[in-house]
């Protein structure tokens, strides 16, 4: 990904795979404290794949004015398959939002408010954060993704949450071993512990029977939205995520 310091376009690979999303990110990092438009050339891209898609989305949440610039038919394609927008600020139109990426808050049970491997628990995360004066509540959230959590990272602790990290589901549970939080964010596929498990425990937890717990996953079929919401789940949420949506309904369920 390249641009430099006038302000010249972030120039985008033909190839828009996980390795490229941790570059985004990377970039993003650089440019945290710069308030010029972040300005994006997709013309060379020919294959864009979900994790960049959702690097992309995470950027529009915390830059006041992003543009694409010159857009490839393959990048272009790749966002309307979504039904979203590639134009500036990214929106959704209402139809397809409502159809792909919003957040799914189902009814919650009696006692609830209602691409990578397994990475090293020493890797919780180096974004920047905003100040702690500003945090008013506390989210874990779980995948064994870093580019995933990373972007979970980005999105929430711009809009003001103080966010910890867990790299699987038996990570998450040790964390919560020692640290309160309000709400939970995991994912279903991990190694060592899914999400459904995750979930089944915490709620035999005095202390988690009534925590937030939203599932953020990549599984859309209903079946495995009902065994989420069996399990004691709060929500269920589509990747790639609609970072205004998800703060939405982080909001929501920790108040």
């Amino acid at each position: 990904m390249n641009h430099d310091a006038n302000n010249a376009p972030m120039i985008l690979p033909a190839i828009l795979d996980l390795a490229a999303a941790e570059g985004f990110l990377e970039s993003l990092r650089e440019r945290v404290n710069d308030e010029r438009p972040l300005r994006i050339d997709a013309s060379a891209v020919e294959t864009l794949t979900l994790s960049c898609i959702q690097a992309i989305l995470a950027a529009s949440s915390c830059h006041s004015e992003i543009s694409i610039e010159n857009p490839s038919v393959a990048f272009t394609s790749a966002f309307e398959d979504l039904g979203i927008s590639q134009t500036c600020g990214l929106e959704r139109s209402q139809e397809q939002s409502l159809q792909q990426s919003q957040s799914r808050l189902e009814d919650a049970p009696p006692l609830a408010v209602s691409d990578v491997g397994p990475q090293d628990k020493s890797d919780r995360t180096d974004l920047p954060q905003i100040s702690e004066n500003a945090m008013s509540k506390r989210i874990l959230t779980i995948d064994d993704s870093k580019t995933m959590r990373d972007m979970l990272m980005l999105t929430l602790a711009e809009a003001g949450f103080d966010v910890l990290q867990a790299v699987d589901g038996q990570d998450g549970l040790d964390v919560l071993a020692n640290e309160q939080v309000d709400v939970v964010i995991t994912d279903i596929n991990m190694p060592r512990m899914d999400g459904y498990e995750v979930i089944r425990q915490l709620r035999r937890n005095p202390d988690h029977k009534t925590t937030p717990i939203l599932v953020l996953t990549t599984e859309s079929e209903g079946d495995k939205r009902n065994l989420a919401r069996e399990a004691g789940a709060t929500g269920w949420m589509v990747k790639p995520f609609d970072p205004d949506r998800l703060v939405e309904t982080v909001r929501k369920v920790a108040s």
